[in-house]
């Protein structure tokens, strides 16, 4: 018996649209990471880019839970000396919350090649508005579980 290993080719990949409003950001990153690697699909091959792409829209009006909006930190280096920038995340969710959930969904995707081709096919947007109409997404439903 051979093992299958789905050619680049032979992948279809879907358009999906989720609303991140009121959705809590952990859960709502690891399902998106999960749907960007094509874990839910039967033919997922570890080494293989199968996933699909995703657009979320509201990415303003994601929660987090406990004191994580004043005690999260996000921090870059410039790479020069002292250029160590720390920003909160109720700071990084005013003024660019498009990052908070590609940082959330980069983490949990592999840190290789690999990892980095998934991220680009995820879309985060503020507000209603995104220019993939044309790609027809179909609105993915992620229900939030309470009590999980």
């Amino acid at each position: 018996m051979k093992t299958f290993f789905p050619k680049t080719d032979e992948i279809s990949r879907n358009w999906y649209l989720v609303n991140a409003e009121d959705l809590t950001l952990g859960r709502l990153a690891v399902k998106l990471a999960t749907i960007l690697r094509g874990k839910n699909k039967p033919n997922f091959t570890p080494h293989t880019d199968t996933g699909d792409f995703i657009v979320v829209i509201n990415a303003e009006k994601v929660k987090l839970t406990g004191n994580k909006l004043s005690q999260k930190n996000y921090e870059r280096h410039s790479g020069y000396p002292g250029g160590l920038t720390v920003v909160n995340a109720r700071t990084m969710l005013s003024k660019k919350p498009e990052d908070v959930i590609t940082l959330a969904v980069k983490g949990m995707l592999p840190k290789n090649i690999l990892g980095r081709q998934m991220l680009k096919k995820l879309k985060v947007y503020k507000g209603n508005v995104h220019p993939h109409k044309a790609q027809m997404p179909q609105e993915l439903e992620l229900k939030e579980v309470k009590g999980a």
